[in-house]
């Protein structure tokens, strides 16, 4: 569970300078119990961002799989 975590904080520090260059940020909630479900949480101007769920999907998940392959899904908690 450690090595997701890690694997899975490294993929949100390299997405988290996009999100802060437009006001906005993330935060892992957490990790389901399979390792294949994450939980975030978009701050900042990426709350009420039109394309928030473009973002998640396009770049927040894509960013989580290629770091930890076994996630099959990013769940924004807002």
């Amino acid at each position: 569970m450690d090595d997701i975590r890690t694997n899975i904080e490294k993929a949100l520090e390299e997405i988290r300078p996009f999100l802060q260059s437009d006001g906005g940020d993330i935060e892992l909630i957490s990790i389901d119990k399979n390792d294949t479900s994450v939980k975030v949480r978009l701050q900042g101007a990426c709350v009420g961002c039109s394309v928030n769920q473009m973002t998640l999907k396009s770049g927040v998940e894509m960013t989580i799989k290629k770091y930890a392959p076994q996630i099959e899904e990013v769940i924004n908690i807002e």
